[in-house]
């Protein structure tokens, strides 16, 4: 009694994975290419790449100059969205411990502007440094590198 039920319960599963694996793969075929839209593909259609959001930096790297070790400094890098739709930034990192950042993490429309502010604490260090931030958002390419380089001076 007990085995035909269990024959019974894996024949009717049986029966209902293959009914509903059946009617996925009639969706399936209906799926039009044309919803498909991928910029690197759209290479003969300027106006694909129009769309997308994109950043203008005023400038991309920056140097803070002679400083002393143990001060913080801060350098607040800002942009504008200059594509045709919003800029969203899913993560900005430094290259190095010594460095803290924030940024706009609410999507930047066409023509809005945003920021990239960078931290560098000098505890530690001396002579020149350079160091990098890397962000990463749904531009094209997705990566953005800043940089930024200081000369630490050792007070006496």
């Amino acid at each position: 009694m007990m085995k035909r039920q269990i024959v019974y319960t894996l024949f009717l599963s049986i029966i209902i994975f293959y009914t509903s694996c059946s009617s996925h793969k009639t969706g399936e075929e209906n799926i039009s290419t044309d919803i498909v839209f991928n910029p690197n593909t759209e290479i003969d259609n300027p106006k694909a790449k129009e769309k997308l959001p994109k950043f203008q930096f005023k400038h991309k790297d920056f140097d803070f100059g002679l400083i002393y070790e143990g001060e913080e400094v801060v350098h607040k890098f800002k942009f504008k969205n200059i594509g045709g739709s919003p800029l969203v930034i899913s993560d900005v990192s430094a290259t190095c411990g010594c460095t803290i950042t924030t940024y706009s993490r609410k999507p930047i429309p066409p023509d809005g502007e945003g920021y990239i502010e960078v931290t560098f604490d000098s505890s530690g260090r001396k002579g020149m440094q350079h160091k990098a931030v890397n962000i990463l958002a749904n531009t094209q390419p997705n990566r953005v590198e800043l940089t930024f380089t200081a000369e630490i001076e050792i007070p006496n």
